[in-house]
């Protein structure tokens, strides 16, 4: 699929230019001898490619801007069954069952990464598409919180619809809903969708300023709701156990929905609630070395770190830097400097290796945190001292970069694991869209044996590329198996794409700074 890129105005470049040069020039001086020796890719074409995936992913009517031609509208009844709207949102992955909390964390991240770096996705054009994909997650959100303690939590069941291998314009499968309320409660799910639409408020606050307000508005009310009726949303609904279990509980996501908060609305209780509960829920307690959809600790004391930036938190800088030793155990681990077990693996290619389904989720994940606490340190002229040596802001950019230019190509398959990027990458991604033939070129009902019979056991590569998408990637000896059968590694999710687009701004400016056409 061919996309164009949005081209630069000259008066808009000089001026971004001129803001950049005075705001980063020091940053830029600092970092510029990286690009000079080390292989760069065409991170703006990642970026864009990146935002085109959660076009792919959409549920509902399609707009009229829709650029991933060989989707059309799906899910139109979703939510019908229990008289409450719940069409739009995304597919999580490459089934169709709508489930909210990594649904929740793949907005989120990509509020997040708008919210560090907006200049740079904006400098690139891309913008407007980034607001397209956080307000598709939103728009879907708003309609799921019914009431302030109801959150529509799942769409469809995910037993019977691995049982179809179905565009998802042809679903047959149950698309039944589940809920939480206040007698099934579910407060890591409403805790991770109050964050989403908390960072989403900061991302529309000035170019949507009514809609942000609404977005803060259900936003506090899912804290409210989560904090008052506790407990884990799959013990509410027990569908979801053998797909998102929320094994880390529900504190973190308490923490992370008022940390998110006090960042949308500065109201000091926000953050005294992160304070107060920093040691019983675990945010000082819990030294991790992931960050994904269920685990949200890292992220947490990363965000909780910076706050120490600012005078008026010098109140609690006791706690805050307990926050930040937690962070800077999971950034020693992640650079292999801490004492032995506690260091995350690698893969011989140099590949960070959490677990063995899906490992790139953890991989875009520790790239972005890298990268914003590399600016933190970068900014505060500090460093890092890990039980294996000092580390500094340098150290994990160039591994955070190190991690994005494995999965854009630099690896030993020389595969690029993000589709439809460079010349060699997944073929046979485990993705019912993608592996039948588009509805729009074929409108004839493909059922559920007969997408199995003719499209999943095709030899032949997809005949819809699903660009953009980070599929889960090599195992720990960097072997990768391009087989649609291979979900372990072939099967791609939202939430392993969102925490790359910020990366691929920053990456993408450093590699091309406007200084040099205007000074």
């Amino acid at each position: 699929m061919a996309e164009i890129m949005q081209k630069k105005k000259p008066s808009f470049a000089y001026h971004f230019s001129l803001y950049r040069f005075l705001k980063h020039f020091s940053v830029l001086l600092s970092l510029s001898t990286i690009f000079s020796s080390v292989r760069a890719f065409d991170y703006a074409d990642a970026l864009s490619k990146s935002l085109l995936y959660f076009e792919a992913q959409r549920s509902g009517r399609l707009p009229y801007n829709q650029r991933v031609t060989w989707r059309d509208h799906s899910g139109l009844t979703d939510g019908l069954e229990q008289g409450v709207d719940l069409v739009g949102g995304y597919y999580d992955a490459g089934d169709h069952v709508k489930f909210g909390l990594p649904m929740a964390f793949t907005v989120t991240m990509l509020s997040w990464g708008v919210t560090e770096y907006g200049e740079e996705i904006s400098y690139v054009g891309e913008m407007e598409h980034a607001f397209e994909a956080i307000k598709w997650g939103t728009d879907y959100f708003i309609k799921a919180h019914t009431s302030p303690n109801v959150l529509w939590a799942e769409v469809g069941d995910g037993d019977t619809d691995h049982y179809c291998w179905q565009r998802p314009e042809d679903m047959t499968t149950s698309r039944q809903a589940f809920k939480i309320d206040e007698n099934n409660p579910g407060s890591d799910l409403a805790g991770e969708t109050a964050a989403a639409m908390a960072a989403a408020s900061i991302v529309f606050r000035k170019n949507n300023p009514h809609y942000s307000h609404l977005l803060l508005h259900h936003a506090q009310e899912l804290f409210e709701f989560g904090e008052k009726y506790r407990g884990k949303y799959d013990n509410s609904v027990g569908e979801v156990k053998s797909y998102y279990a929320s094994v880390s509980g529900y504190e973190d996501e308490l923490l992370w929905a008022a940390l998110w908060l006090y960042k949308a609305t500065d109201n000091e209780e926000y953050l005294k609630y992160v304070i107060n509960n920093a040691n019983s829920f675990g945010g000082i307690g819990w030294a991790i070395t992931e960050f994904s959809w269920d685990v949200k600790f890292a992220g947490l004391q990363i965000i909780a770190s910076k706050l120490l930036q600012e005078e008026k938190h010098k109140e609690h800088s006791h706690m805050l830097e307990q926050y930040r030793s937690k962070a800077e155990h999971y950034i020693c681990s992640c650079l292999n400097k801490n004492n032995g077990s506690s260091n995350v693996e690698r893969t011989p290619g140099g590949l960070l290796y959490v677990r063995q389904w899906n490992n790139m989720q953890y991989v875009s994940t520790s790239a972005f945190l890298l990268s914003v606490y590399s600016d933190f340190l970068q900014k505060s002229n500090q460093k890092i001292s890990c039980s294996e040596g000092i580390v500094d802001h340098e150290d994990l950019f160039n591994f955070a970069k190190s991690q994005v230019d494995y999965i854009l190509g630099f690896n030993p398959r020389n595969m690029s694991y993000l589709v439809g990027f460079g010349p060699n990458y997944p073929k046979r991604v485990h993705h019912r869209g993608a592996s039948i033939v588009s509805y729009r070129e074929n409108k004839g009902f493909i059922g559920c044996t007969q997408g199995y019979d003719y499209w999943y056991n095709r030899d032949e590569p997809n005949p819809n590329i699903l660009i953009g998408a980070l599929v889960g990637g090599p195992d720990n000896q960097d072997n990768f198996e391009d087989d649609r059968a291979n979900y372990v590694q072939t099967e791609a999710c939202t939430y392993n794409t969102a925490p790359l687009v910020g990366i691929f701004a920053k990456l993408n400016f450093l590699n091309n700074p406007p200084l040099i056409a205007s000074f």
